[in-house]
């Protein structure tokens, strides 16, 4: 009987990623590709006997306490997705963007911080901003590509503004402290959205016609602190969350719990709570942790594999051997990252490749935290890139009919070079960190 260990580990290696692309162009869910995959080299390569190990690397992944905290933060954002809160923040936000030209795109980035601030999950924010501030830039004339730009680079930050779901998945990957990856990557998400805002003033005030003025009535003092009310909230919810990790109070896990009490309570004081609004909060919330625990599942039984046959330290050699300079294996990596990003979900990505890429930073003496930034800064590239970019389909779902898929990625060019050269200001000088 033919064993799949006779092939060795360069060709087997070489057969694995190929069964994997090939099922995934298909398009059979990564989870289940990863799964079968697995299940087949395990068999393949080892025996049944060796079906167990598997299972125990995966009951290690999902019983992690910390991934407690996933579902709470995708529940704050499923709640905030269906109560007015965004809505109200929005509005609030004029009286900062005023009448600077390009102000509406600069608001729309402002509001999108403080949702990636609150929630730290993508999809809904770029469909919120889609339906808050997309028709309103594209009726006062903005620029068309700009204002898409603006949404999708937006809504994307929540890849990398604490409490994002991608350090997250990062720290429970890697075994660091997430507390420790939202220090480190609170200047880096700061320093992108503030990319974004001088981009725009740029190219507002090198055209003018890009990004009209906002002409308004003048608010007096009562309308103007209505519309304050409605930062209230939204700064309370954050404070309590990142407040309660940076001082040390609340773990990730506790302060995930604050989070959801806090949004809940806000939409209770909005009256706006109802069975209904938690009913589907509470459906969309399964759906996507249903998603990551799957997804992880697999890819926890593919690494595991791979590493009982040898792939890890196949690949770590392989990697290693490109540069004796420790900074062009980082960016190797970074390329690797960048062309799986255009065809594969982050939380694939996370869970396959940093398996293998982390021992590889430990090894070159770098610091792990501030890979984790690195990590997140690269995802931020894969939202946006084509064809795969889940952030040009998010807004596809809300945007005019006559905005296409081939118009929104076009769009997104500018932004995907600040996030490159973001990405190259980490390498570099990895005290943007603070590390």
């Amino acid at each position: 009987m033919f064993h799949l260990s006779a092939l060795g580990i360069a060709d087997g290696t070489l057969l694995m990623f190929g069964m994997l692309l090939a099922m995934l162009l298909v398009g059979m869910p990564l989870a289940f590709v990863t799964l079968f995959v697995a299940l087949f080299f395990a068999i393949g390569w080892f025996g049944p006997m060796v079906v167990p190990l598997i299972t125990t690397r995966i009951y290690s992944f999902v019983a992690s306490y910390v991934f407690v905290s996933v579902p709470m933060f995708v529940l704050m954002a499923a709640i905030l997705d269906r109560s007015g809160i965004a809505r109200d923040l929005f509005d609030a936000m004029k009286l900062i963007a005023g009448r600077i030209r390009g102000g509406v795109a600069i608001q729309t980035i402002f509001v999108a911080v403080i949702l990636a601030a609150m929630s730290g999950i993508i999809g809904g924010e770029i469909v919120l901003l889609g339906l808050l501030a997309l028709p309103q830039m594209l009726r006062l004339g903005y620029d068309r590509n700009l204002a898409i730009g603006v949404v999708c680079a937006g809504g994307s930050l929540g890849t990398m503004v604490p409490p994002s779901i991608v350090l997250i998945i990062y720290g429970l990957t890697a075994n660091v402290s997430i507390g420790d990856l939202f220090t480190a990557a609170f200047i880096p998400g700061f320093m992108l959205a503030g990319f974004y805002v001088v981009y725009v003033l740029f190219r507002a005030y090198l055209n003018p016609a890009v990004a009209p003025v906002l002409e308004e009535d003048e608010m007096d003092l009562t309308e103007k602190l209505k519309l304050l009310r409605g930062l209230v909230l939204p700064a309370l919810v954050i404070t309590f969350v990142l407040g309660s990790i940076y001082g040390g109070i609340a773990s990730v896990t506790e302060a995930s719990a604050v989070g959801v009490a806090g949004v809940v309570l806000s939409t209770a004081i909005r009256r706006e709570l109802t069975f209904e609004l938690l009913r589907g909060a509470a459906v969309q919330t399964l759906a996507t942790c249903g998603m990551i625990v799957w997804i992880g599942i697999g890819a926890s039984a593919i690494v595991g594999v791979f590493n009982l046959m040898g792939g890890l330290t196949f690949v770590n050699n392989l990697i290693t051997g490109i540069s004796d300079n420790p900074t062009v294996v980082v960016l190797f990596m970074m390329l690797i990252l960048f062309i799986l990003g255009m065809f594969l979900d982050w939380v694939g990505i996370a869970l396959l490749t940093l398996p293998i890429f982390v021992p590889i930073v430990k090894q070159l003496g770098m610091d792990p935290i501030w890979f984790g930034v690195l990590f997140c800064m690269n995802m931020q590239v894969a939202f946006l890139s084509p064809p795969f970019g889940p952030a040009g389909f998010y807004l596809k779902s809300v945007a005019p009919p006559d905005i296409s898929l081939g118009d929104i990625f076009k769009s997104l060019v500018p932004f995907v070079c600040m996030q490159i050269v973001a990405v190259a200001l980490l390498v570099f000088f990895p005290g943007i960190t603070g590390r």
